[in-house]
């Protein structure tokens, strides 16, 4: 991939002084730092070099729910190879370099076919830091794509503290469930729970029909299902489905969400969308009617994505949340289906770098109100 050379590998003086009076840290030798010389095209080729990029670190992604103005980003190379990248959004006062830049499932660095290279990791955050805390001011805050269950995870940790990182205050314990895609299919199977078992073969003798694809149209049916299974079930939406049909629209064709429906005799009676851009699918949105209730259609189709992922060639299947206490029938349903091949984690968490303290300050003043405001809303929802 080809990256403008505009703005590469600035050097700066160990002991130079920048805003906040926090001096940057010096990459090492071989390594290099590019900040937004990459084009959108360019971006989506780098995507595909690595294991751990996700949907959120895609340009559509940051476009629709930040805006092109609010987000940039940033490639580091070592001896001219890209090694690790971050997309990163800013939310922040440009006069009184006042705000905060929020990285979300970065930096990347896990290179296809590459043994996982913790320099790439040190050195990104690094990078990061010498940016947007040193030279903006910014509060730097990350929520890393790193499991607690991971061999090197608290190797990782370390590295996060040695840079000037620290857990963020109000940072929540986000739990997943991860299924392994590495056995045979049949093992898979009869690695389901017995009662996920029974309602999918109850589920394969209906009569039901899987469709699968990447058009809008899909992704339509999926929105009105999920619209309507919110208002049946009263719950606040924790992401907007609309905004991410937005975020399809965007995405070129390799890096599109897909979309699976099925459909009885009479119409779509539950809907899926997942993303697969690193070696990890991830479950975004599922959707089912109250016809799904009744014929096990859920079932059916979690079980064709399972499938669909094994002949892909996928690793991984990441669930996308669970809360055994708030949510124990969708934590059920998931923990069923990853069966004796699915293993709980914990996201390692997210973990902030400050320097200057009226951005902190700021920071923490806006998110206190938008808590105040989402917990409002939370009880009218209720009420």
């Amino acid at each position: 991939m080809r990256v403008s050379n505009r703005r590469e590998g600035h050097k700066r003086s160990p002991s130079m002084i920048l805003n906040n009076n926090l001096p940057v840290r010096e990459l090492d030798t071989g390594y290099a730092v590019e900040l937004d010389s990459v084009e959108e095209e360019q971006w989506h080729e780098l995507l595909n070099q690595f294991d751990d990029s996700t949907l959120y670190q895609t340009w559509a992604y940051g476009a629709v729910m930040y805006g092109g103005r609010r987000m940039g980003h940033m490639a580091l190379r070592y001896n001219g190879q890209v090694i690790a990248a971050a997309q990163v959004r800013f939310a922040w006062l440009p006069v009184l370099n006042i705000g905060i830049a929020y990285l979300l499932r970065g930096p990347i660095w896990r290179l296809h076919s590459a043994a996982p290279n913790e320099k790439a990791f040190q050195q990104a955050l690094r990078a990061l830091r010498n940016e947007y805390v040193c030279k903006r001011g910014l509060l730097l805050r990350i929520a890393p794509l790193i499991f607690t269950n991971e061999p090197c995870c608290e190797r990782l940790r370390q590295i996060l503290a040695e840079e000037g990182y620290s857990p963020a205050a109000r940072a929540r314990n986000n739990r997943t469930i991860v299924m392994d895609l590495s056995p045979h299919p049949e093992e898979l199977r009869s690695g389901l729970h017995r009662n996920w078992r029974r309602n999918l073969k109850a589920a394969e003798q209906g009569q039901l029909a899987v469709v699968e694809g990447k058009e809008d149209e899909l992704f339509a049916t999926v929105v009105d299902i999920y619209h309507e299974m919110v208002l049946r079930k009263a719950f606040l939406e924790p992401n907007d489905i609309s905004k991410f049909r937005r975020v399809q629209a965007l995405l070129p064709d390799g890096l599109k969400m897909n979309v699976y429906l099925c459909k009885s005799s009479e119409n779509a009676c539950a809907g899926l969308v997942w993303s697969g851009i690193g070696d990890t699918a991830i479950e975004l949105f599922a959707a089912t009617s109250r016809a799904a209730l009744n014929n096990s259609a859920a079932y059916l189709l979690r079980w064709r994505l399972v499938e669909h992922l094994k002949q892909r060639g996928f690793r991984k299947y990441n669930l996308n949340g669970i809360n055994p206490e708030q949510n124990p029938g969708s934590y059920q349903f998931k923990s069923g289906l990853a069966g004796k091949s699915g293993v709980e984690v914990s996201y390692l968490g997210a973990f902030e770098s400050r320097g200057n303290l009226l951005s902190d300050y700021c920071v923490r003043v806006v998110e206190g109100i938008r808590a105040g405001y989402d917990r409002i809303r939370s009880l009218r929802r209720v009420a």
